[in-house]
Formats: structure tokens, C-alpha cells, sequence
């Protein structure tokens, strides 16, 4: 997530490069567009710095100079094997995995005093750096099998149509509880389709959803359009209808975590603090909304709706993307279409089958504490300092690396706030917090400190 939250600026900046806009034209333009393009022409760079960085313990700058690097080597080595190949971010993805998993295995390791001064971190580019040559020569020999595979998986979605983007759209939101739809949408965003631009008066091709439609292919934006319905009408009209089957006990308290979580989706186009807060306690909602959202993206294809964004699909980026989208008024009657489609089947969905949704969450007041306070309340929630391996965050999660997640109960976690806990093995557990994740984090860092 590190990478994609640069994605924005570089919308922007692109946004404000091209010239139509009163008192940023000429010069001003041409400045706002290279910084922009400097952004989108470097993400496989970015995604080996981020997830390295993401990977590392304690978020450790040795590991985003080491994924660099990485990234730079192998990319020179597999250009000088095979001109033709060309991984896209998948380069960034593997070196960055690799090294955020280095560094963690030698970020400490001990050197004949001789080398000593090699050793430790220092040791993490240099070991990093020798196997992305590896990586480089077996991609240089090897990757257009793999290209081949990724191109035959395109071919065959594009080829279904809004078939194909109905699956699309119904999986991105399925694979949310497990974080998977981020793997997703790379091969979607980053690596599907190619389009071939002139740049300084040289051809370049720009690749995946987001980049192409960036660079001004119309065909673009695909397997994007289709968000801003979700986004920005549809699970705001979703936490109306939860709201309106909440018991009145609640729903004074209920209608102000709602109103928040659905402005945050309507504005920026982040949904997780809403998406959990359901997500858990009435798994059918939220099959009924993977369904809509894959519905929605179909229809917005066969309106022949173009319309990307750099961070995700809110009211910002509707706005900072407008002319440069294909047909974008027609998603505000689709948009409410889907609010009401959204709303009737939501409400009757939870009318029918009885689900229980804000009054189980409010039934526990939560904790309320200074940021400190908070810190600690979850130090102790996690079973204690002793019990706590590593700390960290992804917008909306606290991740948390534990010697046993399985006696911790969720209902500590419910009081402090949280709309979901995720336990994918013995020794890991998420809790989803919404936007405060990271600060939460700092400040559990700053106390085990």
C-alpha cells in the first residue's frame, strides 16, 4: 500500500500536465506533467521500495535502498539477455519480497571482524543485489513463458466481455477479508493490455488498466469505471439501510460510526472501515455487495464508461479525472441506480434474515482512552509485551506478528474499537481499525520501545 498511496500525486500532477486548465498551461503544465509521468514511468521501482520496506522489521530503510537496487540490477540484466521482455511491477513485487525477506533473515548477521564493516545491515544490499542478478537472468530467459501465461489469462477475461469483468469486479471484493485482491488487482491495474504512447519523441508502452488510461488510451479504465458506483452511491446507500435496521437504542451512536465510514467511501473511495464493520457478523451482506460490485463494473462497461483514478474511486478522484474519462456523467444516474438497488436489497437482505449488525456492535461501549492509552489497551488485549513479535500496519489494519493469536478474544479487541479480527495463522493477527491502523501502531511501537 505504500507505493499505490503515491499514486494519487501522480494522478494529480499528470491531471494539471494537460494544458486545459486556466493559469496552469505552457510551461507550468509541462513541469506538472513530467513530475506526474516520473511517478507512472517508475512503478516497478516503487513497488520494490514499498514492499520491501512493508516486509521488513521495523520498516527498516536498509530494506527499500536494498529492494531499489534490486530492482535496477535485475531489470539491466534480464534488458540485456532479451530487449523484449518486460515484467512490469512484477519485477518490484518479486524483488521487493525478496528483499524484505533478506533483510529479515540478515539484517543481523555477524562477519569475520575483517568485513565487519559489511555486516549486519549494511550486508542487506549487497546480498540483495547478488541474487537480483539471479532473478534478472532467469526472467531474461525464462519470463516470456510467464508473459505468455499472463497474456492468455487477459485474452481470455477480455474476451468474456462484461462476463469477464463481472467475475473481476465479484472476486476483487470476495478476496478483501484475506488482502489477496491487491494481488489481483496488480495483474488488472498494472500488467493488462499494453499501450503503445509517444513520450519525448519516443514510443513507450504503457501497461495495466490504471497506467494505460493515464497515458491517454480511451480504451482504458475498464476494469476501473465501475467503482465509483460501488464507491460512491452504492455502500453509502448500504450503511443507510444497516442504519435503519439498527434498534433506536443505537442508533444515535450507529448513525455517527456510519455517516463517518460512508463519507470516507463516498470521498475518498476507501471502504474497508465499512466493508468490516459487516464483513464478519453477516458474511451474506457482504456476498450480496461482491455481486453488486461485479454487476456494477459490467454495466459501466457495456455503457461504454471509461473512467480511472490514481488512489481508488471517491469523489476526488471523479473530480481530479473527469476530462480525461470517457463518458463520466453517465455514472451519476447509474450511480444512483445502484444506491437504490443497493439500499432496497440490503435493507430486505437484513429485514429477511434477521442480521444483527450495529446493535452487536454497540452493545459494548468502546474504550475511551488517549492515544496512549489506546496503545497500551491493545498492548495488553495482545496478550501483554511478552506475547508481541513485530508491529505493523496497512491503512485500515494493525498487523500484528504474536507468539499465539489463538487464546487472544475478540471481544478486547470489539471494545477498542475494532470492526473485525483476522487470525490467517496461529502466530498472526489483523485487527481492523479503520484509518487510525498506522497511528495505532506508531504508538504500540514507541511503547515496546
Amino acid at each position: 500500500m505504500t507505493p499505490i498511496a503515491v499514486l494519487p500525486v501522480a494522478a494529480l500532477l499528470l491531471r494539471l500536465g494537460f494544458g486545459d486548465i486556466p493559469f496552469i498551461d505552457g510551461q507550468i503544465a509541462l513541469i506538472m506533467k513530467h513530475a506526474g509521468d516520473a511517478i507512472f514511468s517508475n512503478l516497478d521501482l516503487l513497488f520494490g521500495i514499498g514492499i520491501a520496506y512493508g516486509l521488513a522489521k521495523n520498516n527498516d530503510g536498509a530494506a527499500a535502498l536494498s529492494g531499489a537496487i534490486g530492482v535496477l540490477i535485475a531489470k539491466a540484466v534480464y534488458a540485456g539477455i532479451d530487449k523484449d521482455v518486460n515484467m512490469g511491477v512484477f519485477v518490484g513485487i518479486i524483488i521487493g519480497v525478496l528483499a524484505g525477506t533478506l533483510y529479515n533473515r540478515f539484517y543481523d548477521i555477524k562477519l569475520p571482524e575483517f568485513l565487519g564493516f559489511f555486516g549486519g545491515k549494511r550486508f542487506v544490499p549487497i546480498i540483495t543485489a547478488i541474487s537480483a542478478i539471479g532473478v534478472g537472468i532467469l526472467a531474461g530467459y525464462f519470463w516470456h513463458y510467464a508473459q505468455a501465461g499472463i497474456d492468455a489469462f487477459s485474452n481470455a477475461i477480455i474476451g468474456l466481455g462484461e462476463v469477464g469483468t463481472f467475475i473481476y469486479g465479484t472476486l476483487n471484493r470476495l478476496l478483501i477479508p484475506l488482502g489477496l485482491h491487491h494481488i489481483l488487482n496488480s495483474v488488472f491495474w498494472f500488467q493488462l493490455g499494453e499501450y503503445t504512447h509517444l513520450k519525448d519523441g519516443v514510443e513507450v508502452v504503457a501497461n495495466g488498466d490504471l497506467h494505460r488510461f493515464f497515458a491517454g488510451d480511451k480504451t482504458a479504465g475498464v476494469y476501473m469505471s465501475g467503482f465509483y458506483v460501488v464507491m460512491m452511491f452504492g455502500l453509502p446507500a448500504m450503511a443507510y439501510a444497516i442504519y435503519l435496521n439498527t434498534p433506536k437504542t443505537y442508533r444515535k451512536k450507529a448513525g455517527a460510526i456510519l455517516a463517518g465510514v460512508a463519507f470516507t467511501s463516498f470521498l475518498t473511495g476507501i471502504t474497508e472501515p465499512l466493508e468490516f464493520l459487516f464483513l464478519f457478523v453477516a458474511p451474506l451482506l457482504f456476498v450480496l455487495h461482491a455481486l453488486l460490485t461485479g454487476l456494477a463494473l459490467a454495466l459501466a462497461q457495456l455503457l461504454d464508461i471509461h473512467a480511472g483514478f490514481g488512489f481508488s474511486a471517491g469523489f476526488i478522484d471523479y473530480v481530479i479525472n473527469y476530462k480525461l474519462a470517457t463518458h463520466p456523467l453517465l455514472l451519476l444516474p447509474l450511480g444512483l441506480l445502484f444506491a437504490l438497488i443497493y439500499f432496497i436489497t440490503s435493507y430486505y437482505t437484513i429485514k429477511l434474515f434477521k442480521l444483527k449488525i450495529m446493535d452487536i456492535e454497540l452493545s459494548e461501549e468502546s474504550t475511551d482512552t488517549s492515544q496512549n492509552d489506546e496503545a497500551s489497551a491493545f498492548i495488553l488485549a495482545l496478550g501483554g509485551k511478552e506475547n508481541i513479535l513485530s508491529t505493523d500496519a496497512c491503512i485500515t489494519r494493525l498487523r500484528m506478528s504474536v507468539k499465539n493469536s489463538l487464546n487472544l478474544p475478540d471481544e478486547a479487541f470489539t471494545k477498542l474499537g475494532a470492526k473485525g479480527v483476522i487470525r490467517p495463522d496461529k502466530h498472526t493477527i489483523q485487527i481492523v481499525l479503520g484509518t487510525k491502523a498506522e497511528s495505532v501502531a506508531e504508538n504500540i511501537k514507541h511503547i515496546l520501545s
